[in-house]
């Protein structure tokens, strides 16, 4: 392998941005290959909580968002047609409880952020990953427009569908939940004289909805639904919805619900999928990161956040090493038993259902944490 070797990044979403953003500060030689043609931005909000700040802060970009983003008081739970508040997670204090804030924002203006920190040209466009294979010691790309690019290292973040994974452990899809989830962004001003304060989830018998608006200014209101539905699985980030589906889904819903509902022109539709908690995610000089080793469902708002916690900790483990397996290995243990927990727990869909303490998410600080030892077995840190 070469003195500074050449890491490819698959995917430009959430974490493979982030990383290429840390890794290209550190010196490292690092390219990135994303499928789509361009970015979209498509109507989904994102919620990023104090442990995702401190991994935009070190980027520079937390102040940016912070002026675009809404700062909720609270998220708020509450029963599905009465309004009976059934628990809050208080967030007036999250600075001094956690040591950054809770912020609500447009998934575009966060990515569109994080792909201000990547050089442009450090991003390839329309290269559909198709294959890879090992060539002794370096790795040969193959892509869908008939290129190829030799690299030394491989990271696969290019999501639930991940190629690199399927590569590394064979075909296997992820398992349908059976439930879709609605969302969309749009104009508050179409609900007239009434407009959203916070964030709030709305706990139905058997499905559910949370709404909250995605700019500092209020102007532009998410909702994003889990609903039963057993017969559609198209996991697609921009399939058409149809709005009557919904507003029929959450017929009898609180007022405010409603309100929402008939002010919002379209929704998109997409299935939630699930896997297993992985035993490993390192495999020599290829390794997976976010959804492409620990998909999880919305249910924590963490899949981005824990992304995100992922290239952090990756960029810790390959600063100013050359072994990059090594590295590799360091990374796999040191996030494993956390992402499982995250996965585990957002399964249960009852996070903030009950009284809880969300220490354990919102207080881990990716830049204090301690490393795993070369070698070491998972959640054996140095």
């Amino acid at each position: 392998m070469t003195a500074k070797p050449t890491i490819a990044i698959i995917g430009a979403g959430i974490g493979g941005l982030a990383l290429a953003a840390f890794l290209h500060r550190a010196g490292a030689n690092v390219e990135v290959y994303e499928q789509a043609t361009q970015f979209q931005r498509v109507g989904a909000g994102i919620q990023m909580s104090p442990n995702a700040i401190r991994v935009l802060r070190s980027l520079g970009l937390e102040q940016g968002l912070r002026q675009r983003a809404f700062q909720p008081r609270s998220w708020d739970n509450r029963v599905w047609d009465t309004g009976e508040r059934l628990s809050e997670l208080n967030f007036a204090d999250a600075e001094s409880r956690y040591g950054a804030p809770y912020l609500l924002m447009h998934r575009a203006d966060l990515h569109a952020a994080l792909f201000s920190a990547v050089p442009a040209h450090l991003i390839a466009f329309n290269k559909k990953l198709t294959g890879l294979d090992r060539n002794g010691a370096s790795i040969d790309l193959r892509f869908a427009d008939q290129t190829r690019a030799t690299v030394d290292a491989v990271i696969g973040a290019d999501g639930v569908h991940s190629i690199v994974r399927e590569v590394l452990l064979g075909p296997e899809r992820p398992r349908f939940t059976g439930r879709v989830a609605h969302r969309t962004v749009f104009p508050t001003a179409l609900m007239r004289d009434f407009a959203l304060d916070n964030c709030t989830k709305w706990w139905g018998p058997d499905r559910h909805i949370v709404t909250y608006p995605v700019t500092a200014s209020g102007d532009e209101t998410y909702f994003v639904t889990s609903v039963p539905d057993p017969s559609w699985d198209v996991e697609s980030w921009s399939a058409a919805g149809d709005m009557e589906e919904v507003r029929l889904a959450f017929a009898g819903f609180h007022d405010d619900v409603q309100r929402v509902l008939a002010a919002s022109p379209q929704v998109h539709k997409w299935a939630l999928f699930e896997r297993d908690p992985l035993p490993r995610w390192a495999f020599g000089p290829i390794v997976l990161l976010g959804d492409a080793c620990h998909p999880m469902t919305p249910y924590m708002a963490q899949g981005g956040a824990s992304a995100l916690e992922d290239a952090a900790i990756l960029a810790r483990c390959l600063d100013n090493v050359n072994d990059v397996e090594a590295a590799f290995r360091r990374y796999e243990a040191t996030r494993l038993e956390r992402t499982a927990r995250l996965q585990l727990t957002s399964r249960e869909n009852t996070w903030g259902k009950r009284a809880i303490d969300p220490g354990w998410v919102y207080g881990y600080d990716v830049w204090q944490t301690p490393v795993a030892a070369s070698g070491a077995a998972p959640g054996v840190a140095s």
